[in-house]
């Protein structure tokens, strides 16, 4: 018997990361392909589409047969009618991104959010798969999250759901512009290029490096980070009320010395909350493919519930 496999594909900026995952998410093969994004949008679609060909052949080639295919990316994304609205890494307005690649493949296609995929992956897979209620949030260049209720993660009314890096966490003529165009945006303050910036150091893993060392101005950023990532933890407590925030992406690599802080820094605001355990992702960089592999594979099950 042939093994059936999802195609995953997880677009960004710079590289696709693709996976083919069979149904119970395990990676049976790797690749990276450069994005391209420097060429423009219609390059990038073309190169999209190469590349789900290629692992479609790839799959057909190793004994294994692709069943759909999974498309995550970042920005607006409007997964209900498989849109890329908006990605500024990519160039992308009002792409057809999911009807494109599943006329080209002619597989079914689903289009999803990098985020909220990963969080769909650490949910089900990773360090959320034992608790109902979940928050990711990822935390790299910028800041997003994920809320996942039984393994489902609902990506909002108009694709936009989980842009806790935007709640706005300072508020005065000092506080920082964010790319949004507003003031005092949480990623402004605690995302990975934010802690970084507020150093100067090439990456926010050297100034947890100084942290530890006991550098006393990288103790000061570091703190300054931890406490507006606090206030904007919070929010994200008393709109969901999650049992377990898992914290993902580049920052969270910086372990105890981001964890301990943190947690003491919503203990200290706590009133009426339930504060939720805090943790670190276990997926990685797997994340972000696996949860495409989960989309993919949804879509098929909901398709053959719908056949039946």
């Amino acid at each position: 018997m042939i093994d059936p496999v999802a195609v995953a594909m997880d677009i960004g900026g710079t590289g696709i990361k693709c996976a083919l995952a069979d149904p119970a998410g395990e990676i049976r093969h790797t690749a990276w392909f450069p994005t391209g994004a420097e060429r423009g949008p219609d390059a990038v679609v073309a190169t999209i589409l190469e590349t789900a060909s290629e692992l479609v052949a790839t799959a057909k080639t190793q004994g294994m047969e692709p069943v759909a295919v999974g498309l995550i990316a970042p920005g607006v994304i409007d997964e209900a009618n498989g849109v890329a609205v908006f990605s500024a890494n990519l160039g992308f307005r009002d792409v057809p991104l999911r009807d494109l690649v599943a006329s080209h493949t002619g597989l079914p296609t689903a289009l999803g959010h990098d985020v909220r995929a990963a969080a769909l992956a650490e949910a089900r897979l990773g360090a959320g798969r034992s608790t109902r209620r979940m928050l990711f949030v990822a935390i790299g260049t910028g800041i997003a999250a994920g809320y996942a209720v039984d393994g489902v993660v609902d990506p909002g009314g108009h694709g936009a759901s989980g842009e806790i890096g935007h709640i706005v966490v300072r508020t005065g003529s000092d506080a920082r512009t964010c790319g949004c165009g507003a003031r005092g945006c949480l990623e402004t303050y605690a995302s990975a290029s934010a802690i970084a910036r507020s150093y100067g150091a090439d990456g926010a893993s050297d100034v947890a490096k100084r942290v530890n060392e006991g550098d006393e101005t990288a103790t000061r950023v570091w703190q300054e980070a931890v406490e507006a990532l606090a206030d904007g933890l919070l929010t994200g407590i008393a709109l969901w009320d999650p049992r377990l925030i898992v914290l993902g992406g580049g920052l969270a690599r910086a372990g105890d010395t981001l964890l301990e802080p943190l947690r003491a820094a919503l203990e200290r605001r706590r009133t009426f909350h339930q504060l939720p355990e805090v943790d670190v992702a276990e997926l990685g960089n797997e994340a972000g493919c696996q949860g495409a592999a989960l989309l993919a594979l949804d879509l098929i099950e909901a398709e053959g519930h719908e056949a039946g």
